[in-house]
């Protein structure tokens, strides 16, 4: 018997971006299936009066508090305001910058906002958005062999959003869409520097993903080729056969995030030989 889902109050008060609290909050809410977060972010958070803002909301929808905050006194007030109130609340950096300061014998600089300068990775990361916008959907292929990544899959096997994450991380990244019975450009065969990576899925989830994708393009003349499940499958068998052909590793994404494919993506980025026409 399944029990009937329950919602919590989540708040993520961060003097940043709220990034790093919001990926922790979800990765910890994620381990309860029949518990549903309600986030409430407040970022740029640096001064007693927006925090004051911030306890004024948590007041009328009471929850778990987490918060990066690296003035101590903030900090100090959070603690003593949530155990007033009788909340859970966790400074999420402090422990690891505990650990930190134990290991390299000197304490943390304190500094609002470290991890977001305008420093040369900073600039690296939009140059590698750049090329990965201007190179999506196999455009611009007569220099796709500047790019360290390319993706190579049919439609619908998340070739963008994972050419944009891993763009997001500094690495030009182009893809390149296989269609059934029609050769790739001879730009990318002959490309040598860039990894080469097959993204390939079910056919009833590409079909899926597709009829999804079709019912909010009205007069679209192709929806039942487009997905019909037995052509998915010679698309899926062509584009094996392609990467088979050329040594390229294949991963399959029907049950990976955005997230896990980059990840499978990078691990064979960092392996020096990589085997070919490997699968994952």
């Amino acid at each position: 018997m399944h029990k009937p889902q329950s919602f919590f109050h989540l708040h993520l008060i961060s003097d940043a971006t709220g990034e790093t609290l919001l990926a922790a909050g979800r990765a910890a809410a994620a381990q309860y299936k029949n518990a549903r977060a309600i986030e409430h972010i407040y970022p740029l958070i640096r001064t007693e009066k927006q925090l004051a803002r911030v306890f004024a909301e948590i007041d009328e929808e009471p929850g778990i508090v987490l918060y990066t905050i690296v003035d101590q006194s903030l900090a100090r007030q959070i603690d003593e305001r949530c155990a007033a109130m009788g909340l859970p609340c966790v400074s999420v950096l402090e422990p690891v910058l505990t650990v930190f300061q134990s290991y390299l014998g000197t304490p943390a600089g304190r500094r609002v906002g470290a991890q977001h300068v305008l420093d040369a990775d900073y600039f690296r990361r939009i140059d590698a958005l750049n090329f990965t916008m201007e190179h999506d959907d196999g455009q611009l292929p007569s220099d796709i062999d500047e790019a360290e990544i390319i993706l190579v899959g049919v439609s619908r096997t998340s070739k963008t959003p994972t050419s944009i994450y891993l763009a997001n991380r500094g690495i030009k990244t182009a893809n390149v869409p296989i269609v059934l019975d029609v050769p790739p450009p001879e730009s990318l065969a002959r490309a040598e520097k860039p990894l080469i990576v097959g993204l390939i899925a079910s056919a009833e989830r590409i079909a899926q993903i597709r009829q999804n994708r079709i019912l909010g393009t009205p007069g679209t003349d192709n929806f039942d080729t487009y997905t019909d499940r037995s052509t998915i499958a010679r698309e899926l068998a062509y584009a094996r056969q392609l990467c088979a052909r050329h040594g390229w590793p294949v991963i399959d994404v029907t049950r990976r995030s955005i997230e896990e494919t980059a990840a499978a993506i990078m691990a064979l980025r960092s392996k020096p030989q990589r085997s070919q026409g490997e699968s994952l």
